[in-house]
């Protein structure tokens, strides 16, 4: 049997090839009871995540958007495993994660996570060096070995470790920060990197800067990424494929090049057209969308969008949409596009 020193000097293996998808996400739901009254009783539960399920293919990277509240977050940390979900599960490269499958030990080895408070994710009492090489000694390694993997990655991602290893986290810029959470991300050699908002906390030149280590790490390490954000446009810059969400469920996922050239749920296009421009002729006068997301604990009946939606029908009140087909590899949760829905604009059954 391999020592954990062997096990962790390279990736895992591709166990089922380049065809099946790294994670697989099915029926992922999550509801937060809310208690409350004299015998503490729930009184009703906040549908954070509701039956979300997507793939996230090898090599690439999948952004995550929608507007606060829309559970972009949780279905991290369910991912992650770091609440249980309500309902769902979760395959790793063709293993279920939890009980009978793949071990939580061995998934967390495979999938890290950065998180968007830089310093919060820092034990301050711990030098920088310490804390990139405490994982790997908790799987095994040598002390000696896993500071020197740490002093590895603090070059990798361009601190020079004898300036940075013995700093503690309040001596360091908030994007010298982040940089060393992606070292410590990347410790365990992992194959999956969840990244939940990584720079919206910093200013847009180091904003552009980590950005850019981050694609370079992705192709040095052969990485897949699952990037989570509300900032469309460095979404764009990052994604190979997009999902949209609205009050816990996916409104449209597909391809970065379709969904920003023609948005098939009228949710996306809203989030589109709220970018600001710096055409003169584009520039708008009015919201593209009023009004706040509803109340999770009491959502819509039907389409959850529609009470927001210019071209919400009766039927949309009645009808939760599927995701269907908009077009190659693009599928989105709006009657329209489903045949037959009943919508006013939907193409009828094919005979």
């Amino acid at each position: 049997m391999a020592s954990p020193a062997a096990l962790l000097s390279r990736p895992l293996p591709d166990v089922g090839g380049p065809a099946q998808p790294l994670l697989s996400v099915r029926g992922l739901t999550k509801h937060f009871p809310l208690k409350g009254g004299l015998l503490n009783r729930t009184r009703g539960v906040v549908q954070a995540v509701d039956d979300v399920s997507f793939d996230l293919r090898k090599g690439e990277t999948l952004g995550i958007v929608g507007e606060s509240g829309c559970g972009k977050s949780t279905t991290s940390r369910l991912i992650m495993a770091l609440m249980e979900p309500t309902a769902g599960e979760v395959i790793f490269d063709g293993q279920t994660v939890g009980p009978g499958g793949l071990s939580m030990k061995e998934y967390r080895r495979q999938v890290q996570m950065v998180f968007q408070d830089s310093y919060a994710s820092l034990n301050p009492r711990l030098t920088i060096e310490e804390s990139i090489a405490y994982s790997p000694q908790v799987h095994g390694l040598s002390r000696r070995t896993a500071i020197e993997r740490a002093h590895e990655l603090l070059a990798a991602v361009g601190l020079e470790p004898g300036q940075f290893a013995r700093r503690y986290p309040h001596e360091l810029s908030g994007g010298q920060r982040q940089r060393i959470n992606i070292a410590r991300a990347l410790v365990l050699r992992p194959r999956l990197i969840i990244l939940d908002e990584p720079v919206s906390a910093l200013d847009k030149s180091v904003e552009a800067q980590v950005l850019n280590l981050l694609m370079d790490l992705k192709e040095q390490y052969g990485l897949t990424y699952l990037f989570i954000s509300h900032d469309l446009n460095v979404v764009q810059y990052m994604s190979d494929r997009v999902l949209v969400m609205y009050l816990g469920r996916v409104a449209e996922f597909g391809p970065v090049e379709a969904i920003y050239a023609k948005a098939a749920h009228p949710y996306t296009a809203a989030l589109l057209d709220s970018r600001p421009s710096m055409d003169p002729d584009r520039r708008r006068t009015e919201p593209p969308l009023s009004g706040d997301p509803p109340n999770p604990v009491n959502p819509p009946s039907g389409c959850r969008f529609r009470t927001r939606c210019l071209h919400a029908e009766d039927v949309c009140a009645a009808t939760v949409p599927p995701l269907a087909e908009a077009g190659e590899d693009h599928r989105a949760a709006c009657l329209v596009h489903s045949p037959g829905s009943g919508h006013s604009k939907a193409m009828p059954h094919a005979a």
